[in-house]
Order: C-alpha cells, then structure tokens, then sequence
C-alpha cells in the first residue's frame, strides 16, 4: 500500500527530473567560441547573496530576451568574468570564465570568493565580442565587526501590466547598501487589456514560458538599473509559480504531481534569473531558499520561505475566496506556515544570533489583520495564527534583540507593533513596504480597517513604492518612499510616512 507519504515522495521523485539540467553532469562539452552576431546582455548583470570576501555575479545571455530560449544556439558559451575596486575597472583584483549552458538558459552565477569585506567592488562580464554593463557590488563586513550604519532598500510585488517601476531610479539615487525583494518578481498570467503593459498572451506554467516572463520582466532598463547598483537578497512569493499557491497545491486545486511538476520549472527559472548561490539549485519541485545574512555584530536578516512547506489552506469549506472566520484550524498548533524543519531553522538561528538588530524579512503583513466582518486572510500569517505566536515567543523567550519583520504582498504599506495579546506591550515591529506596481486597497476603505486594528499605525493602498532603512547600533529608521503615480514611465517620488524604532524599546514611532 502506498501511503500519502510515499506518494507525496514518488510525486517529488518525478517532478524532480525536470532540475536535473541544472547539475553539471547534465552539460554538453562542445564550447561556442565564435562572436554572437548580438548583444548577449540584454537582461543586465546582479550581483547578491554577499559575504565577507565575496558574492554572487549574475548575468545571462539572451540578446533576444522574449524568446524562450532567450535567441541563443544550443551550443555553451565561455563568458569571462572581472571585478575591481573601481567603477573604471582598473583594479582588477579578481577575474575569470565561466561555462553559460542552454541547460540553465545561458545563465551565470560566479561565486566570487578572496575579496576585503565591508567594500564597494564593481564587476562586468565579457561573451562573443560584447560588454556587459558594470555594476557594483559590495562584501559584508567581518564576522563580528563593529558597524556604524546600514542602508537597505526593500520591495516587492512588482506586476509588469499594472505599472512602469519608476521607484527604481529614486531607489538607485538612494544609495542603498543592499536590497531585499519579498516576493512577486514576476507576475504568471496571460495578458490582458487593464494595465498600462502587457504580459505575453498565455499563463507561464513550464519552463519555456517562465523562461520567457522573466525576459521580460528583465529587460526593463529600470530593473537593470537597480540589479547594477547593489546587492540583493531575494525571496519568493506565490506569482513566481501560481496565485496563492501552498505546498502542491493552488487556488484551482490541480492534480498535485503536475502541480508538482510546474512548480519544478518555476523554481527552475527562477534559479536561473536570479544572483543565487549553489546551495540554491533546485531539485525538482524542491529549492533551499531559507537563509540568514549577518551584516556584522549591527544587523542579522532572517529570510522566510513561506509557500514551499506550508500547511494546506486554512478552513477551506468555510472561505469566501480567501478570507475565513476565526476557526479552531487557523489556531492548531499543528498546522506551520514554515514547515517544522524551517521553524526550528528559525528558532535555532534566533537563538544564536549575535546582532543588534534582527530583522525578519518575509513576504506579508504579520501582525492581524481582521476585516470588518470578523474574517481574516487564509493566505498569510492570519491562517496560521500558532505560527505567529510561537516566533514572537522564540522572539521574547530567547530575548533575540530588536526585532523587525519586514514584508510584503499586500501591495499596500502597513506599520504596525506585534505582540503576543491584543493591546499587550509589543515585542517587535512590522513594516510593509507597499509594491512596485502592483495595485492596492482604496484609501477610504483601508481606514476603517486600520481603526478595527490598533496594532496597525499607518496604512496606505493607493500608492506604489518601496521601504528605505536605515539601522544604527540606536536606531531604525524607516521611511516609506511612494511615487506620485506608477502610471508613468517616470515619476517624482515623496516619503508617505517616516517611523523610528530604539534599540531596547519595542514600539515605533512617527518620525
């Protein structure tokens, strides 16, 4: 007999041949030395992923980006690789090649390892007689070093067809150290005629068509410019697979071995468009993506998987879409939005972190958000209330410093407190840096919510943008920074609302 477990294995087993191209054993030997007749570089460089003596250098070759196969042969491609302690690229301190295969879509991820920490470097790559563009990067300081200040940029939620990302020149100007994208890089529907662009005119659901979004997307020379200006850390969403997805399982409610095998592809070419390290492959319908970056003794982030080990939605049978009562399952402690084995990850790095600053960077609101109707998102935190509970008691139990989530999805900016009982004294605060493009609540509905949620202090749906933070050994410091309209190409940008949170004094305050 098989059990559901055995099944849900041979399901993995068999969606797990579809990861297999990215293993090396999986490369032609045959190497392209002749000059690509076109600019390879269409989608850019990143970099991410930094470490003390090194980083992620990310680029992939596709001069002709919104084909599937990106306009490139077969045929695998030697790309040369440099980077410097100057933007002119004179002083070189490390250089050499890399194999972009059509297995991985020609794609490159450099693990650049050697270099000083706590540095600007800046970095290009070289394939068939082109450039690439420089971008610049930066290492970590040292394992337990004394840092002054930390400047972090964060967004999510970025969907091509409802707005052009004018938020990211105003988030180049402003300098960030590092970059955190929560979710939603790309958008999978079909095209429709609503939006100011549009999507290609089918749903990505294999690897072609994911391929083919992410062109897409990629070629947008504002999110060029941002992967070029500094590292990034980047986490998933629902959209990079299907909405509201969990575990092998969507809103329609597929067969899970094919839903199995669409989310191996997705993971697939989201590996393949992003500055992750080897750690990251994926295996089939299974990708590490959990992990923690230390910026020396000032700041630590948690990064939080959120779709891939999750329960089954919430009190299904008593939803209206995806919003449910109070019921007795939303509060089982057997039920994880994490997954056990990510929650004891968690916990366990809690437990060990040596920062000043601990900032938990996830996709969503994470403090309650209860409509007016008493009923409450199956999506996000709110259908997974003990798993709420019990980090902010790891938060408060392992007295973890200075606690902040950071979050997205909800294409709308939130600030709150978090704490364990309503009105109780909170432990830590929240932060939702709205969205790129993506549209949100009306105002004047959101109002009433917010004052049916004291632990919420500030909420606006009507304006797309991003989050900027700024940590010192005393302070956070977060400014949301919302354009005045993402229905034009370009776009004068203000600060909606400015919050500071002091070391050793859970709470914000309005700046």
């Amino acid at each position: 007999m098989v059990t559901p477990l055995d099944r849900r294995g041979l399901l993995i087993r068999a969606a797990g041949l579809a990861g297999l191209a990215l293993t090396p054993a999986a490369w032609t030997p045959a190497l392209a030395q002749a000059r690509l007749p076109e600019d390879p570089f269409t989608l850019g460089v990143a970099s991410g992923e930094p470490a003390p003596d090194g980083m992620v250098l990310w680029t992939r070759l596709a001069p002709k980006p919104l084909d599937p196969d990106g306009g490139m042969s077969p045929a695998p491609v030697a790309v040369a690789w440099e980077i410097a302690e100057d933007p002119a690229l004179k002083r070189v301190v490390a250089r050499g090649e890399a194999l972009a295969v059509a297995e991985a879509a020609h794609s490159v991820h450099v693990e650049v390892a050697g270099l000083k920490p706590d540095r600007d470097y800046w970095y290009r790559f070289r394939a068939g007689g082109h450039a690439s563009e420089t971008g610049r990067t930066r290492t970590t300081p040292a394992p337990g070093a004394e840092v002054s200040r930390l400047r972090i940029a964060y967004g999510s939620c970025q969907k091509y067809e409802a707005g052009y990302y004018g938020a990211y020149p105003h988030l180049v100007a402003d300098a960030p150290d590092l970059v955190l994208f929560l979710g939603d890089y790309i958008y999978e529907k079909a095209g429709n005629d609503k939006g100011v662009r549009r999507h290609p005119p089918v749903d990505a659901t294999d690897l072609a068509t994911y391929r083919q979004r992410y062109g897409l997307y990629k070629s947008d020379p504002n999110l060029r410019a941002a992967h070029a200006a500094a590292p990034w850390m980047v986490i998933w969403d629902d959209h990079e697979v299907s909405n509201d997805y969990g575990d092998d399982q969507d809103r329609s409610d597929p067969d899970p071995a094919a839903f199995l095998a669409r989310r191996a592809a997705a993971y697939q070419a989201y590996y393949e468009h992003m500055p992750l390290r080897r750690r990251s492959i994926p295996v089939g319908p299974r990708m590490l993506l959990h992990r923690s970056l230390d910026w020396g003794r000032l700041a630590q982030f948690q990064f939080l998987d959120t779709r891939q080990y999750r329960a089954h939605r919430t009190c299904d049978a008593l939803a209206d879409g995806k919003m449910i009562p109070d019921c007795d399952e939303r509060r089982d402690p057997a039920r994880s939005l994490l997954g056990a084995a990510q929650e004891r990850w968690l916990f366990d790095t809690l437990d060990r972190s040596p920062a000043g600053w601990n900032v938990l960077a996830q996709q969503y609101l994470m403090g309650d958000l209860q409509r007016l109707d008493g009923r409450y998102s199956n999506d996000g935190w709110g259908g997974y209330f003990q798993t709420r509970q019990r980090v902010m008691e790891r938060w408060r139990d392992a007295k973890v410093a200075n606690p902040i989530a950071l979050g997205g999805d909800i294409h709308t900016f939130f600030a709150g407190d978090l704490s364990l009982e309503p009105g109780a004294k909170p432990i830590g605060s929240e932060f939702v840096g709205g969205s790129i493009s993506s549209l949100g609540w009306k105002n004047a509905e959101l109002q009433p919510v917010l004052e049916h949620n004291p632990n919420l202090k500030f909420g606006d749906g009507e304006v797309r943008g991003y989050g900027l933070v700024d940590l010192t050994p005393g302070t956070c410091s977060v400014a949301f920074r919302g354009l005045e309209s993402a229905l034009v190409p370009q776009s004068p940008i203000r600060d909606l609302a400015r919050f500071v949170v002091e070391a050793g004094e859970p709470g914000l305050k309005r700046a």
